[in-house]
C-alpha cells in the first residue's frame, strides 16, 4: 500500500511540474506584499574564501534596494563556480533549486526544459521583462531580431533561458615586433604579401640580434592551430560563401570542409617550408608555457592570440619581454586579406552565460513573478551601474572622466568584488556596461596597467571586418556529433600538423587524404545532419 501511495504522489508531483510550464501569465502581485525568492550566485573563492559570496556588502545593497523597490526579499544561494554544472544538477535532483539560476551548460538547460522543469518566459518579454529586453537590445548575429529571444524554440515559441550579453566581443589579433620592423626600416604590414616579407626579413636579417638560427618569425602551439593562427587561415575562406554553407560544413569547430579554408592551410604550409613558422609548433601545448616563454625570451617576431593577450597580467607577455629586451615593442596588425581584399575575421558571439527560472518557482505564481521582476530590476541602469562600479574612492576612481575599477577595493576590502565587474550578480551582462558603448570601451581600456590608447587600438583592430558566427535553431536537436567530437578533434590536430609541415609538393595529397579520412570517420555524417536540420534564422 505504501508503494502505491508513493507512486501516486510521484505522479501528482510530476503533473504539477509539467502544468507549471503552461504559457498562461502569472497573476499580478502589484508589489503590495513581500515575496521571498532564492537567487543563485557563483562562489569563486575570491580572496581565499574570506569574503562570503552570498553575504557581503554587495548582496546587502541588492537585498535592501530591491526590497524597497519591488517588495522582494532575496536570499542568495552559493554554487561553486568551478563545479557549477554538477552542483546545479544536484540541487535540481534534490528539489532545492533556486528560483533564479544561471549556468554555462546549455545541455542541462535543454534536459530540464524537456522534462518540464523550466518556466516559459516568452509571454512576459514585452511586459514584466521589458527593461531586460531593452538592455539586451537587438541581436547582432540575427538581424531584425531581439537578443532576449535568442534561445526561443522555433517550433513552440517558448523561451526557457536568456543569454547574458557580452560587452567585449573582440576575439584575436596578429601581433608583431614593431621594434624589429623599425630596425629594418619596414612599415607595419597591411597586406598578406607584406606580412610574409616581414617574416622573411626577420629570419634572414635577425633584427633582434638573437642569431638567425634562433629567430622564430611566427610561433603557435599545436593543440589548436585553427585558433592560434585563426586570423590567418580563416581569411582565406571564400567571402562569397553563405553563412548557411559555412555553418553546415563546420564540424567540431573545424573548418576543413569549408570552401577556401584549404588555401589558408596551404599558406601556412608555404610559410613553414620557408622556415618562417616555429619548427616545434606541433609539440607545443596550450597546457604548457612553451610559446609564452619563447615570446618573453625575445626570439619570436610574430604570433596570433587573444586581442589583449600581451597586456594581460599576470601573464606578462610584454612586461616580461621588456625585462629581457627593454626596447621591445609588440603591436597588433591586420594584414591578411581575403579574396575580396578585406581582412575578414571572427568575433565572439554576444551571448554569454544563460539564466533561467525553474518551473518549481511557478508553484507559487507570486514567486515566479518576483523572480522575473528581479531580473528586470537588475537590468535597470541605476541598479546594475552601482553593482558594477560601487562607490567612487573604494571600488573605482575617475581619471580624466573615465571610470577605472579597483576590484580588490584596497581602500575598503569589505567591498571586494566576488567577480570582475560583479558579473555574477548582474547575470544578464558580461563586461562593464556604462551609458554608451564608447564609454564602456574606454573604461575597459582603463582597467589595464598599459596606456588606454594601446588597449583601444588592439580592441578596434580585432573588430575590423569581424563578424560573429551564424546562430542556428535546428528543426530538432543535433545528436550525431556528440560521441564523435573527441575523435574528430584529435584527428583535426593531426591534420593541421601534417598539412602544415609536409613538403609543398605533397600538400594537396596530404591534406586531401587526411580530410577524406576525417569525413569518413564521422564528419560527413555530422555535415549531413546539419544540412537536413538547418532552419533559416
Amino acid at each position: 500500500m505504501k508503494k502505491i501511495i508513493s507512486m501516486l504522489m510521484l505522479l501528482v508531483t510530476a503533473g504539477m511540474l509539467i502544468n507549471c510550464t503552461k504559457k498562461e501569465p502569472v497573476a499580478e502581485v502589484g508589489g503590495s506584499s513581500l515575496v521571498r525568492i532564492k537567487v543563485e550566485i557563483f562562489d569563486r573563492g575570491t580572496d581565499g574564501g574570506k569574503t562570503d559570496a552570498a553575504n557581503n556588502q554587495w548582496t546587502r545593497w541588492i537585498q535592501e534596494k530591491i526590497r524597497r523597490d519591488e517588495n522582494i526579499i532575496v536570499e542568495f544561494v552559493k554554487v561553486n563556480r568551478w563545479t557549477e554544472t554538477e552542483a546545479l544538477v544536484n540541487l535540481f535532483a534534490a528539489g532545492d533549486q533556486p528560483d533564479v539560476c544561471y549556468t554555462y551548460s546549455g545541455d542541462n538547460i535543454q534536459n530540464w526544459a524537456d522534462q518540464g522543469g523550466i518556466f516559459d518566459l516568452a509571454p512576459y518579454v514585452d511586459t514584466t521583462l521589458k527593461d531586460l529586453k531593452a538592455f539586451l537590445g537587438p541581436d547582432k548575429a540575427l538581424a531584425g531580431k531581439d537578443f532576449i529571444r535568442r534561445n526561443i524554440e522555433t517550433n513552440t515559441g517558448r523561451i526557457f533561458s536568456i543569454p547574458a550579453r557580452r560587452m567585449s566581443v573582440a576575439q584575436r589579433n596578429i601581433w608583431i615586433r614593431k621594434d624589429w620592423l623599425d630596425i629594418l626600416g619596414l612599415p607595419l604590414p597591411t597586406t598578406t604579401e607584406e606580412f610574409e616579407n616581414a617574416l622573411i626579413a626577420f629570419k634572414t636579417q635577425d633584427p633582434g640580434g638573437v642569431t638567425s638560427a634562433r629567430v622564430i618569425p611566427f610561433t603557435l602551439n599545436g593543440d589548436r592551430p585553427d585558433w592560434e593562427a585563426g586570423n590567418i587561415m580563416e581569411a582565406f575562406i571564400d567571402p562569397a560563401l553563405s553563412d548557411r554553407e559555412r555553418w553546415i560544413n563546420t564540424v567540431a569547430e573545424r573548418s576543413f570542409a569549408v570552401a577556401g579554408y584549404k588555401d589558408g592551410l596551404r599558406f601556412m604550409n608555404k610559410l613553414y617550408n620557408e622556415n618562417l613558422v616555429d619548427r616545434d609548433f606541433p609539440i607545443h601545448s596550450s597546457s604548457t608555457t612553451d610559446v609564452a616563454n619563447l615570446i618573453k625570451s625575445g626570439v619570436v617576431g610574430s604570433f596570433c592570440g587573444e586581442w589583449d593577450v600581451i597586456y594581460r597580467e599576470p601573464d606578462g607577455l610584454l612586461t616580461d619581454l621588456r625585462k629581457n629586451v627593454p626596447t621591445a615593442d609588440i603591436v597588433p596588425i591586420d594584414p591578411i586579406q581575403s579574396p575580396d581584399g578585406l581582412t575578414h575575421k571572427s568575433m565572439y558571439d554576444a551571448a554569454g552565460i544563460n539564466f533561467f527560472i525553474p518551473a518549481s518557482a511557478a508553484k507559487d505564481p507570486s514567486v515566479a513573478d518576483a523572480a522575473m521582476r528581479y531580473l528586470n530590476w537588475m537590468a535597470k541602469y541605476e541598479n546594475y551601474h552601482f553593482i558594477q562600479t560601487g562607490h567612487e574612492g573604494i571600488s573605482h576612481s575617475v581619471i580624466e572622466g573615465v571610470i577605472k575599477l579597483d576590484p580588490s577595493a584596497a581602500a575598503d576590502p569589505t567591498w571586494i568584488m566576488n567577480s570582475s565587474q560583479n558579473i555574477d550578480y548582474t547575470m544578464m551582462m558580461n563586461g562593464l556596461f556604462l551609458e554608451s558603448e564608447e564609454a564602456s570601451i574606454r573604461a575597459l581600456a582603463a582597467g589595464y596597467s598599459w596606456s588606454a590608447d594601446l588597449i583601444t587600438q588592439a580592441y578596434n583592430t580585432a573588430l575590423t571586418n569581424a563578424k560573429p558566427g551564424l546562430v542556428v535553431k535546428t528543426s530538432s536537436p543535433l545528436i550525431v556529433a556528440g560521441p564523435l567530437v573527441q575523435t574528430l578533434s584529435d584527428m583535426g590536430r593531426s591534420i593541421y600538423a601534417s598539412s602544415i609541415t609536409c613538403p609543398v609538393a605533397a600538400f594537396d595529397s596530404t591534406y586531401d587524404t587526411a580530410v577524406r579520412n576525417w569525413l569518413a570517420s564521422g564528419a560527413q555524417a555530422i555535415i549531413d545532419e546539419r544540412r537536413e536540420k538547418f532552419v533559416q534564422p
